[in-house]
């Protein structure tokens, strides 16, 4: 984690040491697939939004660039057509979609390399780190259920103890810049944002009392980690410096 915190201070500090000369800065958005591992189980994509304030560094060829951003990332998972067991019943049962949200701040720094790609059009590619911070979740809706079935407590709890509020991770992907005047271009993004560290950590909980048999059962660990792909859509504007002798 210090390491992580150290390499995104070192890369914001040199952007805004190589921005002696102007940089660009602007606003970017979209979509996000949202995909969570919990224990080694993949649960059902989730379609949400994501957004940015970003900043870049400008150099003369506009060949390289280092960047920061901060933005609002709704990340998580959902449960889609699955088939329970009734305990009073026996039978099978298919409850509505279920979705497990985590609203997390995110800032990211790292770089990007750019060729040209037609007359007034760049191809880039870019690597970082990011750091998230988690604002809240929705976890609470399932509370009821967890708590009127104990030994059952098929959802993650909305206990802080478990929620990591600061995660890390990786930026990777790559786009195209269109530039429509010197001081304004659009950009096109795809990143994929895989966390190294879990959202989510429960240990197993032991002898919890199952209300229908009256046998203590062990809820067992739960570790969650999110991965995102998201694909949004930028402004980009010029601020230019000129320096006079």
């Amino acid at each position: 984690m210090k390491k992580i915190i150290t390499l995104t201070l070192f890369l914001t500090l040199g952007l805004t040491a190589s921005a002696q000369g102007g940089y660009y800065f602007g606003v970017k958005g979209g979509l996000l697939v949202g995909f969570q591992n919990w224990n080694g189980f993949e649960q059902d994509p989730l379609l949400k939004y994501c957004g940015d304030l970003f900043i870049e560094s400008r150099s003369a060829s506009n060949e390289f660039a280092v960047f920061a951003q901060l933005g609002y990332h709704v990340k998580g998972s959902a449960i889609r057509n699955r088939l329970y067991v009734n305990p009073f019943s026996g039978g099978y049962t298919r409850p509505p979609a279920r979705e497990f949200l985590f609203q997390n701040a995110v800032l990211g720094a790292g770089m990007k390399q750019k060729f040209d790609f037609g007359v007034s059009s760049k191809f880039f590619y870019m690597l970082g780190i990011r750091l998230d911070y988690t604002i809240d979740t929705n976890l609470d809706i399932y509370t009821d259920f967890n708590t009127l079935n104990p030994a059952y407590a098929i959802y993650p709890f909305d206990d802080p103890t478990f929620i990591r509020d600061i995660n890390y991770g990786l930026i990777a992907g790559g786009g195209l810049e269109f530039e429509i005047s010197d001081y304004f271009g659009l950009m096109l993004e795809f990143t994929y944002n895989p966390d190294f560290s879990n959202q989510y950590m429960q240990p197993s909980i032991p002898n919890v009392t199952d209300p229908y048999t009256g046998e203590s059962r062990t809820i067992s660990e739960r570790k969650i980690r999110n991965q995102t792909f998201e694909v949004t859509l930028g402004l980009r504007f010029l601020r230019e410096v000129i320096y006079v002798d």
